[in-house]
């Protein structure tokens, strides 16, 4: 038996190899990418005038635009029964985030290969261009600008992934709020399911970038110009970065094609009835034969 099994290991073992590494790849990828971001972010921390003078600006534009006050939608977020509903935000702010992308990137990754790759490099591209964005132009949160009269509803309800003094705070740039990747990445997540399922429903996918702009707002994180802009990035991104080609859709397509149709039987040939009328008239022939050799017997 052991003549049968022995060679069966080292078979198996390149081909579990292949895909283990190329996971492996893929995380290393990412993280790299995602600690690239995360420290050109910290390069604009201490810039404090300069990004409290472009809030001022964002400010004053959304208004020159007749954009709605951030503030309606904070003061519907504060009117609720009690603090749940702001607190719900906050958590939503903090915790949905960055596990909500690893999810989606993870199901794609195992379920839609070529969904994965295109959704990875719409990403990339996506945050690449929010990187240069946060450091040519920092821009303090609206939470922060005394025009804006809002409530920093994470310092005061909690829970808060910021710390009070941004330019001490080594943990996270708080004044890379435009574009919003919060509000860029969860639309990203929704037409990515979008386009990798098949399901009726999955329009609904887009609750998740609708939910999330009502939180980044109403908890005066981001500028309605922050999603604007975010949105813009997200649509050029698509544009340079080429859709998977999906063989399902051809396979339905020509699934529902007609069928070639059977060809018609030949016609049965006229000369097969020839042989019938010689072989009728010779019947007289061979019956008269013997009379005639008969009489000539005589």
């Amino acid at each position: 038996m052991s003549s049968h099994t022995t060679p069966g290991g080292p078979a198996e073992g390149p081909a579990a190899a292949g895909p283990r590494r190329r996971l492996i790849r893929e995380l290393l990828l990412v993280a790299g990418l995602f600690a690239v971001y995360k420290a050109g972010r910290m390069l604009s921390t201490d810039r404090t005038a300069e990004a409290l003078r472009n809030a001022g600006r964002i400010w004053d534009a959304e208004r020159a635009l007749h954009l709605p006050g951030e503030g309606a939608i904070q003061r519907i977020l504060l009117h609720g029964d009690g603090d749940a509903l702001v607190h719900t935000a906050n958590t939503y702010y903090a915790a949905v985030h960055f596990p909500a992308t690893a999810l989606f990137l993870i199901w794609l990754y195992v379920r839609r290969p070529g969904h994965y790759l295109w959704a990875r490099r719409v990403l990339a591209v996506l945050t690449g261009a929010a990187l240069v964005l946060h450091l040519t132009f920092p821009l303090a949160p609206p939470r922060m600008l005394g025009a804006a009269h809002l409530v920093d509803t994470a310092r005061v309800y909690g829970p808060s992934v910021y710390r009070a003094a941004p330019a001490t705070d080594t943990m996270a740039n708080q004044f890379a709020a435009m574009p919003s990747l919060h509000f860029g990445w969860a639309l990203m997540l929704a037409l990515g399911m979008i386009a990798a399922t098949r399901s009726r429903w999955r329009v609904l996918w887009l609750l998740h970038p609708l939910v999330t702009l009502l939180v980044v707002v109403g908890t005066a994180n981001h500028y309605w110009l922050d999603a604007i802009v975010a949105t813009v990035l997200l649509g050029g991104a698509l544009l340079v970065v080429p859709r998977p080609r999906v063989r399902t859709g051809s396979l339905a397509v020509v699934r529902h094609l007609p069928r070639p149709r059977r060809s018609a039987e030949p016609p049965v040939p006229a000369v097969a009835e020839v042989p019938a009328v010689p072989a009728a008239a010779a019947l007289p022939a061979v019956a008269e034969a013997p009379a005639e050799a008969v009489g000539a017997g005589r």
